[in-house]
């Protein structure tokens, strides 16, 4: 019976050390919408000297958030000539390996707040798949998790009719690699496979140009690829692109990606008008409710029957997701890019001058947690994985420099360079 015990035990335990660590594969998420994981315990309260586990350096410039994946924290960047995916230790920010994945082909022109690194990279666990504008259309790349590149295909082109840029991440469903890139001209929806980069389905998207994320997600019992812009807000099915449903919208261009809950999907932004809806989306799509309000660059939250908001000029607002009615509206301060991100219980909003604010997700009343500044910009969106946040910020004073921060508890800090 000892030796039988024994055995068992030693099985648990290996199992047990075999586990995935816990992870942050893609935008936004495990799950796509913001949401961490139930065993997220990040910390309240830091400040450049508390609970700083470590701080990487990082070369040019992106807006990407970091994605947690095994031992490595990794995010795109770009310089002036080159755009790059760089990964680093997640225990000590120490970097692990850096790869070049363009040398020139830059777009000339682009708005002063977007970088020619802003989608986020998805994994699949044991790969890197990453999109970047370069030449005259938009490139995938998928790495293996020690850099190397594993192949590399132009998804299709783009020609922003603003010259804002490009913003779209990809995301992952099953075998497949989705992404988008919305314009007049030639603008698309498609699907790759992960395993070499061959297209699956490609749908049209040649609309105004917007630059929203497609989302995979379970919405009135079927899985959906969602996206808006154009004037409208769509539903996709994921294994052939064919539409499934569409309603008209206020909104010509989108920054950010769609959430829901079990039937109904939510909008919002604010070109060239304001307005955020909410979208039963079954056999038949209807707008159930609509507000003049807008989050154009930022994606809403949706949690426990209310949708969060933390918009454009600073402004935090809770919604009755099911009839719009406002439980409350409290300016805190902007200008806002990243998005709201609730983990341990809490919901933690940044703002482009790299102060974060944590406040209860809470419809009686709004109630601030801290308030929290590291750096002096903040655009990507942080990242919360078991007890650490990951946040990436820059500093002005003496020349630009990005950096790479591991939040947690432990208040230990370690400093790593590019």
């Amino acid at each position: 019976m000892i030796r039988a015990s024994s055995f068992f035990l030693a099985c648990f335990c290996l199992l047990a050390s075999a586990a995935p660590a816990y992870e942050w594969r893609q935008w936004r998420g495990p799950n796509g919408n913001g949401v961490a994981e139930a065993s997220a315990r990040p910390p309240l309260n830091w400040s450049e000297s508390e609970n700083v586990k470590w701080k990487a350096a990082i070369p040019g410039r992106g807006h990407s958030s970091p994605i947690v994946v095994g031992d490595l924290v990794i995010v795109t960047t770009a310089t002036d000539r080159a755009q790059m995916v760089v990964a680093v230790d997640r225990s000590n920010g120490s970097l692990r390996w850096q790869t070049t994945v363009h040398e020139g082909g830059l777009p000339a022109k682009k708005h002063r707040k977007n970088t020619d690194a802003s989608p986020t990279p998805a994994s699949d666990g044991s790969s890197l798949f990453v999109a970047f504008h370069n030449g005259k259309g938009i490139q995938l790349t998928a790495l293996d998790l020690e850099g190397g590149v594993l192949w590399q295909r132009e998804a299709g082109p783009f020609v922003c009719d603003y010259g804002f840029g490009y913003a779209a991440s990809p995301v992952l469903h099953g075998d497949l690699l989705i992404t988008a890139a919305e314009f007049t001209e030639a603008g698309w929806l498609a699907a790759f496979r992960k395993q070499d980069g061959a297209p699956v389905w490609r749908t049209p998207r040649r609309i105004k140009t917007s630059y929203s994320s497609p989302i995979v997600a379970r919405v009135a019992g079927r899985e959906q690829v969602l996206l808006s812009g154009g004037f409208r807000v769509s539903g996709f099915d994921p294994a052939d692109g064919r539409p499934l449903w569409e309603v008209e919208s206020a909104l010509s261009a989108t920054g950010g990606t769609l959430v829901w809950s079990e039937d109904t999907v939510f909008s919002s932004g604010g070109f060239p008008d304001r307005e955020t809806l909410a979208i039963r989306a079954g056999e038949s799509a209807e707008i159930i409710w609509k507000e003049n309000d807008k989050s154009y660059e930022q994606s809403l939250l949706y949690h426990d029957g209310h949708l969060y908001a933390f918009n454009d000029n600073g402004i935090a607002l809770c919604w009755d997701a099911a009839s719009g009615e406002e439980k409350w509206k409290v300016r805190l301060g902007g200008p806002v890019s990243s998005s709201p991100v609730l983990a341990g219980g809490r919901i933690y909003a940044m703002n482009e001058r790299g102060i974060t604010y944590v406040y209860r997700p809470s419809p009686g009343a709004f109630e601030k947690l801290a308030e929290n500044q590291l750096g002096e910009e903040g655009f990507a969106t942080p990242v919360f994985v078991g007890e650490e946040i990951f946040l990436r910020t820059a500093t002005l004073a003496g020349g630009r420099q990005e950096w790479l921060y591991c939040l947690t508890g432990d208040g230990e800090e370690t400093v790593a360079g590019p």
